[in-house]
């Protein structure tokens, strides 16, 4: 579990239940229905509207990654390659493929079937960086209609309070019920305004957030691949992998501790 997005959901709830009741907005007001649909449908609509169907299957799929946290560090990758090299200088590069059951990791098990099947250097980074460039076209788009729907919601908001004022200034004859009609107008625009700046563009940059991280493993792997295929010591080749890790855990990797250093 992503425990950032799920405490920083629960956080931004409740600062505005709570601005609300110290406000003295009674919070059973943003029980709206005609306020929900027209944000909640009316966003899915226009970000149906703005991008292919097949993209927008994808989104199921994105909340997942939002909410999900993988726990596969950089510096056990860095130790695989270190532990790979030792094999390769002992035994031969041949000897690697051995090893290939016991690698997760499809983008590495690719990268080190090409090594084994004795593909050049320069043919193997250029495969597996194509690899990463649609990777992250994927992840950009998923991104996006994150980044659209913020973009859409508190627009929505805004017209259906535009709705709600239409419906209560059509009957200005009891002013009771005009002042609570006009008040349950700017649901919407509450509802618009919060899901598109505390949910819609928030995970937009969590999963920009998220790529970053995966191209910058995907860069290690490749960058360790190709010094196997150099013959360089495991020493080396930690050494090399060290500039992609934050100074604190730099001395994980020769330390062999393999304790989590907090960022």
């Amino acid at each position: 579990m992503d425990k950032s997005s799920v405490f920083g959901l629960l956080i931004g709830i409740i600062a505005v239940g709570v601005g609300m009741v110290l406000k003295g907005v009674d919070v059973s007001a943003l029980a709206n229905p005609a306020a929900l649909l027209i944000i909640i449908l009316g966003t899915i609509g226009s970000v149906t509207i703005a991008f292919p169907l097949k993209d927008i299957a994808n989104v199921p799929k994105l909340f997942k990654i939002i909410f999900t946290e993988k726990e596969d560090r950089l510096v056990d990758v860095i130790k695989q390659f270190s532990d790979l090299a030792l094999v390769a200088r002992r035994d031969g590069l041949l000897a690697i493929e051995t090893k290939l059951d016991e690698v997760d990791d499809p983008f590495l098990k690719s990268g080190l079937t090409l090594a084994i099947d004795g593909q050049s250097p320069d043919y193997i980074q250029d495969v597996l960086s194509e690899e990463i460039e649609a990777m992250e076209e994927r992840h950009s788009t998923g991104a996006l209609i994150f980044t659209q729907a913020g973009t859409y919601a508190p627009t929505l908001g805004v017209l259906g309070a535009v709705v709600g004022l239409i419906a209560a200034l059509g009957d200005m004859s009891d002013t009771e019920k005009l002042g609570y009609a006009i008040a349950a107008a700017f649901v919407a625009t509450l509802l618009g305004i919060f899901t598109g700046y505390m949910l819609w563009h928030p995970f937009a940059n969590k999963l920009k957030q998220k790529s970053k991280k995966e191209v910058k493993r995907k860069q290690i792997i490749i960058e360790g691949i190709l010094s196997i295929l150099e013959g360089q010591s495991p020493a080396i080749i930690e050494q090399k992998l060290q500039v992609y890790l934050p100074v604190k855990e730099r001395h994980l990797v020769s330390s062999g501790t393999g304790e989590k250093v907090n960022e």
